[in-house]
C-alpha cells in the first residue's frame, strides 16, 4: 500500500512517498542534524533514507519545491548529479543516490542565486533541461522562455518537459500507478507580474490523489507559500470549478506552522485566517483529516521561543488544532511525534480505509508490520 513519511528535521522539509508499485518520490531533502551535538533530536536523514532504500540506488522522482536551504541542505553530498563528475561516484565510502526525474518550479531554472549549494542544484536542473531528459519544470513564465533563448533553445524544444498549474504531472497515472499529482502552483502569470522571482511564492504546490480499493485519499503538499498565494490558488481553483482538487485527507501545512500562511496578523492566541484560507481548511478538509507541521515543537505562551519571529507560531498552531478538532482529526508536529524527547518519522499509510497514522514509529520495511492507530479516514 502507499505510504507518506514526514521526517523530524526541525524547521525543514523532507517527505517520502512510497507507491504501491514500489516507486519512490522524495519531496525536498534537508540534512540538518548536527552530528557533533548528542542532544540534537533531528533525524540523521541520509542514514535513514539509505536504510529504507536498501540495495536500491535511486528515486523515481526527487522534487525540490524551492531553493531555500531548509529544503535542499546536503543535496550535493547525497545525490548523484549528472552535470559534474565531482558529484558522482562515492562519497564517504557510499554510492550516491540517483534521481530518475527531477521536479522543479521554473524559478529553480531562472533565479539569480547566492548560496553555493543552491547553485549546484540549479546547475543540475539546467543541465537536464538542456539535455531534454530527466526533468520536469512546473510553469512556463516569460523568464523561462528568455533563459531558453539565451541558451540557444526554444520553448517548443522542451514543452514536453513543462507542466503548468491546473494540469497533472504526466509521470503518474491514477489508473496505472494508483496516484496522480495535480499542480496548483507556481503560476506563470504571477511570476510575469513580478520583476524578480519570489522564491516562496513561486514554489511547487501539489495535490496527490491516491486510489486504493476504489477509494481516493488526498494529500496537499503546500511548501512555504504565504496566505496571499493560497488565496490565489483558491480563487483560481474555484474559477475553474476544480474545488475537488483542494480537498484533503492529509495536509502538509505551509511554512513550518508560520502565521503568514494563514493571515496578515499573528494574533494573540489564534491567527485569524483570510476567508479563502479558512474555506480551504474548514470546507475542504475531510472527516478525520490529518494536518502535519514540519517544524520544531510548538512554543508555549510566554516562552522565549514564543517571542521568536521565526516559526512555528503558537497562534498558527492553535488555528490548526481548532481545524483538526472540527474534523475529528489530528494536528501533528514532526519534532513532537510521538514525543518531543524522542521524535520519529510520522508514517501515514493509505488504503481503502484512507489514511492511517502509524502508532509504531519504525521507519523502513519493518514499518509495514507495525500496529496502526485508529483510522484517520
Amino acid at each position: 500500500m502507499p505510504k507518506v513519511t514526514f521526517f523530524p528535521l526541525g524547521n525543514a522539509d523532507s517527505t517520502l512517498i512510497d507507491l504501491r508499485n514500489g516507486e519512490k518520490l522524495l519531496f525536498d531533502y534537508a540534512n540538518r542534524r548536527n552530528a557533533d551535538d548528542k542532544k540534537d533530536k533531528r533525524i540523521d536523514l541520509p542514514v535513514e533514507l539509505r536504510k529504507d532504500l536498501g540495495t536500491r540506488d535511486y528515486y523515481d522522482v526527487v522534487a525540490f519545491t524551492h531553493l531555500d536551504q531548509d529544503h535542499y541542505d546536503g543535496t550535493s553530498e547525497f545525490f548523484h548529479l549528472d552535470h559534474d563528475k565531482a558529484y558522482q561516484g562515492k562519497v564517504n565510502g557510499k554510492s550516491r543516490i540517483k534521481i530518475n526525474v527531477m521536479w522543479v518550479p521554473a524559478a529553480v531554472i531562472t533565479e539569480e542565486l547566492e548560496e553555493e549549494e543552491s547553485k549546484v542544484i540549479q546547475a543540475e536542473a539546467r543541465y537536464r533541461l538542456k539535455q531534454k531528459k530527466g526533468i520536469r519544470v512546473f510553469s512556463a513564465p516569460n523568464r523561462l522562455a528568455g533563459w531558453l533563448k539565451d541558451n540557444g533553445m526554444k520553448m517548443s524544444d522542451v514543452e514536453h518537459l513543462i507542466t503548468d498549474a491546473g494540469c497533472l504531472a504526466p509521470e503518474f497515472d491514477i489508473d496505472h500507478d494508483g496516484v496522480e499529482f495535480f499542480v496548483h502552483s507556481p503560476f506563470a502569470t504571477r511570476q510575469d507580474d513580478n520583476d524578480l522571482e519570489i522564491r516562496n511564492d513561486d514554489a511547487l504546490v501539489m495535490q496527490a490523489t491516491f486510489r486504493e480499493g476504489g477509494v481516493d485519499t488526498k494529500l496537499l503538499l503546500f511548501a512555504d507559500i504565504c496566505y496571499e498565494v493560497i488565496d490565489d490558488i483558491v480563487k483560481q481553483t474555484k474559477y475553474h470549478s476544480n474545488e475537488e482538487r483542494l480537498e484533503w485527507d492529509v495536509f502538509k501545512i505551509p511554512h513550518h506552522c508560520s502565521y503568514t500562511a494563514i493571515g496578515a496578523e499573528k494574533g494573540d492566541n489564534q491567527t485569524e485566517p483570510s476567508d479563502n484560507v479558512d474555506w480551504l481548511y474548514r470546507e475542504q478538509g475531510q472527516k478525520r483529516g490529518v494536518l502535519v507541521s514540519t517544524s520544531k515543537p510548538i512554543p508555549t505562551k510566554g516562552s522565549d521561543e514564543d517571542k521568536d519571529v521565526q516559526p512555528p507560531h503558537r497562534q498558527a498552531a492553535n488555528y490548526y488544532k481548532a481545524i483538526a478538532k472540527e474534523h475529528s482529526g489530528e494536528f501533528l508536529v514532526t519534532m513532537e511525534h510521538p514525543s518531543s524527547t524522542q521524535p520519529k518519522p510520522i508514517i501515514i499509510e493509505i488504503d481503502k480505509w484512507q489514511a492511517t497514522v502509524k502508532k509504531s514509529q519504525v521507519f523502513g520495511p519493518a514499518a509495514a508490520a507495525s500496529v496502526s492507530a485508529p483510522r484517520a479516514g
